[in-house]
């Protein structure tokens, strides 16, 4: 099962690579929207559209996320891992709009870092020093494929670590929840989450304009993006994510994420978005080592014996009926 959840969250990173793609569509057909609105509402509106429309496909496919709606436990699991979520995601787009992506690959890539650290301090997970390198690599990868960033400390840069921090807790939920709780069913509830909390964000901080800035989900040059984010991005994504983390270490976990910038830098290279430069062969390369020190040299006394044999707690079929 580690083998297998190994190579579903590497697909994992393919899809959230393509979503760089998508998003930075989306926000390119909004920029006169964004002047007129306002970045956070129209940010607030992409990313609660995005997980609308992962939440109705579940529904529509899957009976567990139908019951969970009824489940009080689940809907407590789903509050969590989508409050972190948000808090994730809106923090990342609003700091990107001030900073170069390199320096925010390379701040939201510290989540690899705050992983281990959070690991070790409150779970009393055992860290080895195979899996400190790893951690190393796996950050100066993601933070160099573009070059070496350019740090001056403001609220982008600020707001861009948050994130990295949001991210780093997710794993460690996802980690814990998913185990006591129906995977799927946390999936559906997290996505709702995530929806009206961006719904209230958009009100709050677009005033009278809210209904304005929420219309630009419609926009032409937005639904495709945004149909490919929801389905794919957050939908196949989380889910798979979900279903698979709790087999392995977070830390193992938080190395193979890590791969995201990899896959965002060959899709950006083939839709000639960016240019080929050493820095994507040395940062890649480095992401791809560490990520191979933990899978191929990782001590197995570090994996909690529930991490690397434990079952689903329930059925995990989906079924259209």
């Amino acid at each position: 099962m580690r083998r297998k959840a190994t190579w579903g969250l590497l697909a994992v990173t393919l899809a959230w690579g393509a979503t760089f793609i998508w998003m930075k569509q989306a926000m390119n057909a909004l920029q006169p929207e964004i002047q007129l609105y306002g970045r956070t509402p129209v940010v607030a509106a992409l990313v609660g559209g995005r997980f609308l429309i992962a939440f109705i496909a579940l529904f529509v496919i899957s009976k567990q996320a139908r019951k969970a709606l009824s489940d009080p436990q689940l809907w407590k699991g789903g509050l969590i891992l989508g409050g972190i979520l948000l808090i994730g995601f809106i923090t990342q787009m609003i700091g990107l709009d001030s900073i170069t992506p390199s320096t925010s690959a390379f701040l939201t890539s510290l989540y690899v870092v705050f992983t281990a650290l959070i690991t070790t301090k409150i779970t009393g997970q055992r860290v080895t020093r195979t899996m400190i390198l790893g951690v190393a690599l796996a950050t100066f990868g993601a933070g160099f494929i573009e070059g070496p960033p350019h740090l001056s400390w403001g609220m982008g840069e600020i707001l861009t670590v948050i994130c990295a921090f949001f991210f780093a807790l997710h794993i460690l939920f996802t980690q814990k929840i998913t185990q006591e709780m129906d995977p799927i069913g946390v999936t559906g509830t997290s996505f709702l989450v995530v929806s009206f909390g961006s719904l209230i964000v958009a009100v709050l901080s677009g005033g009278s304009s809210t209904i304005d800035a929420l219309s630009v989900v419609g926009d032409q040059g937005v639904i495709l993006p945004l149909l490919c984010l929801g389905l794919i991005g957050s939908l196949f994504a989380l889910l798979l994510l979900n279903l698979l983390q709790r087999y392995l270490h977070p830390v193992q976990a938080a190395i193979i994420y890590a791969l995201e910038p990899v896959w965002a830098t060959v899709f950006a290279l083939g839709l000639n978005m960016t240019t080929w430069t050493g820095w994507i062969a040395v940062g890649g390369g480095a992401l791809l080592v560490g990520n191979l020190m933990v899978e191929l040299r990782e001590n197995p006394e570090t994996i909690p014996e529930e991490t690397s044999v434990q079952q689903p707690p329930k059925s995990v079929v989906i079924s259209g009926g």
